[in-house]
């Protein structure tokens, strides 16, 4: 690893990655079972966001030398049960999961910014804008699917 990168800094990026993966994970499946033509547009965009940002934390893990989680671990299965779930019961129910999906992210954001090493606290500084995208996005569609 580079000089003063400790595994803790590693440790924390990879947190959150596998927080990203998961939700892409949960947006794919999400894309497969809901049918309404609105939300399948906002899903694919927040899919991308997510993805763009597995890119960037994939990279920067990289550049520290570190070794960047390849699932998304027991938060993925979580989600993929969860999600499996919600879309038993209709689109309204996919969306409201993915809003608290956004929610948990954008949380864990904020906690990495308050409570993070330096260099894990620029990445989610370069980073949380976007999550406030996409939770926004989710926000609004579950109040247009009331």
């Amino acid at each position: 690893m580079a000089t003063n990168v400790t595994a803790s800094t590693v440790e924390q990026m990879n947190g959150l990655l596998k927080g990203e993966l998961s939700a892409l994970e949960t947006y794919r499946q999400a894309l497969e079972k809901v049918e309404d033509m609105r939300a399948k547009d906002v899903l694919k965009e927040c899919h991308m966001c997510h993805s763009k940002r597995v890119d960037s934390i994939v990279e920067r893990i990289v550049e520290l030398g570190g070794r960047p989680a390849e699932n998304s671990g027991a938060w993925g299965s979580f989600a993929k049960l969860m999600e499996g779930g919600a879309t038993a019961f209709g689109d309204k129910s996919a969306i409201a999961m993915l809003e608290e999906g956004e929610d948990k992210g954008l949380r864990d954001y904020k906690k990495l910014l308050e409570d993070s090493e330096p260099q894990v606290k620029e990445l989610a500084s370069s980073l949380i804008s976007a999550q406030e995208g996409t939770h926004g996005k989710m926000r609004n569609l579950k109040l247009l699917m009331k």
